[in-house]
């Protein structure tokens, strides 16, 4: 039997350790949590994309009283992106939640798995990697690729 270590490098930066382009994404993302329709978990998440082209789209997530019928931030972001720009890449996304309390969390979070498989869908489209940006009060996660959140992921491109 042989071992395989799965190493995923994370940069933990603060917000005056971020470039401008990021800072202004991180800003955004931050921004979207307010848009966020979150009646049942009180969970506030936005996102917010930055495109090839230049701009940015940002999503919050939307709850339904029919649980599988809401939708995360990260995708909303991302269909509405990919739907009004079909032909931008992705080159970065930020993500940033606010607690049941209002306070944004100070840790960051990471996109569920869903999220996670259609982020990677939109690097593959991209062909190249997509920069990811965790986003908490104390500190930010920056990750190279979206890859990084889904080690030993699934494409059928591969």
């Amino acid at each position: 039997m042989k071992h395989i270590d799965i190493h995923v490098p994370v940069a933990a930066m603060r917000d005056d350790e971020l470039s401008d382009s990021d800072r202004t994404l991180v800003m955004k993302a931050r921004e979207a949590t307010y848009r966020a329709y979150a009646p049942y978990s009180n969970f506030h998440v936005g996102a917010a994309i930055l495109l090839d082209n230049g701009e940015i789209v940002t999503g919050a997530n939307q709850e339904n009283a029919a649980t599988p019928s809401g939708l995360c931030a990260e995708r909303t972001a991302a269909f509405y992106a990919h739907a009004t720009y079909p032909d931008a890449k992705f080159l970065t996304i930020a993500i940033a939640a606010r607690d049941t309390s209002g306070a944004e969390l100070k840790v960051p979070i990471s996109p569920c798995g869903a999220c996670r498989q259609v982020l990677l869908e939109f690097e593959t489209l991209a062909q190249h990697d997509v920069k990811v940006i965790l986003v908490g009060s104390d500190q930010c996660y920056m990750l190279e690729s979206v890859r990084s959140l889904l080690p030993l992921s699934f494409t059928h491109f591969e």
